[in-house]
Parts: C-alpha cells; sequence; structure tokens
C-alpha cells in the first residue's frame, strides 16, 4: 500500500483535529484502515447481541447505527477524495448524520450484513486512494455549510480517524 503524507493544519476544516490526531504521522493510513477494520469487527463481534442495541443515553445511537454511519461518512468522504481529485470545481454540500442514521434501520439489520458492506466500503476506499495519481493528494476541494475544504490527502485521514474516534466511545460509553 502507498504511503499518504499526513495533512497539515489548513488543510482540513478546524473540527477535523480531532480525527486528525487519533493517527501517527508514519503516512500509513491506509495499511491502519485495514488493520483497523479486521480490529473492530472482532471486537464487536465479541459482544453479547444485545449490547448492540444499547444506547448510553436517550437520543444517542446504538452500536449497530454506529457501524452503518461510520460506513456513511466513509462512503461520503471517499466519493468526496475522488471528486477533488478529479479537480471538481463546484463546492460539495455535506449531510445530515442524524437523518442518515435515522433512516437507516440499522437495528434492523443482521450483524453480518452489515459488515459485509463495511469490507467492500472499506476494500473500495483503500483501492481508490492506492489508485490516485500523487499529485491529487494535495489537491483543495471546496464544500459549503458544515463542511469546508479539505485536500483529497486530508480526507483519507478524516475516514481513519472519524473511525478511530467512534470505536473509542463505543469502547468508552458502551461496553
Amino acid at each position: 500500500m502507498r504511503k499518504i503524507t499526513k495533512p497539515l493544519p489548513g488543510e482540513y476544516p478546524e473540527y477535523a483535529i480531532m480525527y486528525m490526531k487519533l493517527l501517527p504521522d508514519d503516512g500509513l493510513v491506509l495499511q491502519h484502515m485495514q488493520e483497523s477494520f479486521i480490529a473492530v469487527k472482532e471486537l464487536i463481534y465479541s459482544l453479547p447481541e444485545a449490547k448492540l442495541y444499547h444506547r448510553y443515553a436517550p437520543g444517542k445511537w446504538s452500536i449497530k447505527e454506529t457501524l452503518v454511519h461510520i460506513i456513511d461518512d466513509e462512503r461520503i468522504f471517499s466519493y468526496r477524495a475522488m471528486r477533488f481529485a478529479r479537480n471538481e470545481q463546484n463546492n460539495l454540500i455535506g449531510f445530515d448524520q442524524d437523518e442518515y442514521a435515522r433512516y437507516s434501520k440499522a437495528d434492523e439489520r443482521d450483524l453480518d450484513n452489515i459488515f459485509e458492506e463495511y469490507e467492500a466500503v472499506r476494500r473500495s476506499t483503500i483501492a481508490l486512494f492506492n489508485g490516485l495519481p500523487e499529485e491529487s493528494l494535495t489537491r483543495m476541494g471546496k464544500g459549503t455549510g458544515t463542511f469546508n475544504n479539505a485536500t483529497v490527502r486530508a480526507l483519507a485521514y478524516h475516514i481513519a480517524g472519524h473511525e478511530l474516534h467512534h470505536i473509542n466511545l463505543i469502547k468508552d460509553l458502551y461496553l
């Protein structure tokens, strides 16, 4: 897998520092994505099924909803990375994560089905970033609303750090 240098401040929205700081500065973000998927799958399958529906507070997502949110976010940010890599000049809009979670019906899905999708999206993400031209990684794209400008490489780190953020929350608040 290729190395992708960690983005610098200014290559991503200010809020994304919470994701960037969770990853080492070793350029191995794609390898970390691959390893993290395996670790997440092992962790979640080790839990009793009832735990997958637990909410640590009213209005918070279940573990299944959190997993589908991670998948949705990765799919959207990979798509943004592809568009920015291809020098898209139109601003890309954000998305309402709570509405996506609400309409996902994740708690009605079988865990095997969720992980089948998760793995497919992860493989696709890694393949995308492995195949991008080197010069595209520092290309800046434009967003609107709460989604601000970011470089292609920043989006790779966002995807990896976002997953770690939610898995840390699961470990801290659900287990």
